[in-house]
């Protein structure tokens, strides 16, 4: 099951957030996202768990538990939506593209 993560501290390292969802099962995989350009935590990842139940129990010990002065918000990740737009498409009508 996968689980997002929001309200990460920003110095927040994957082992950290590993180490608080171990308290309730095995962790499969965890990933905090970073900017691209900088390199820095956008505040929130994903964890995957192969137990529901463990994810549930997760999911109920740490929604709303503070880190780091933090309050973490945890709930089962939605399907990443597809993106559309944003002046990028696949036939290079994008950004940079000459005209």
């Amino acid at each position: 099951m996968k689980i997002f993560v929001g309200g990460l501290p920003f110095k927040t390292t994957e082992e950290e957030l590993q180490r608080e969802f171990e308290v309730f099962g095995a962790v499969d995989s965890v990933k905090i996202i970073v900017d691209h350009e900088t390199l820095r935590s956008r505040g929130f990842g994903f964890v995957q768990m192969r137990d529901r139940a463990q994810a549930l129990a997760a999911i109920a010990g740490l929604n709303g538990k503070e880190l780091a002065g933090q309050v973490l918000k945890v709930n089962e990740a939605k399907p990443r939506e597809t993106r559309t737009g944003h002046g990028r498409d696949r036939e290079g009508g994008g950004f940079g593209s000459g005209g």
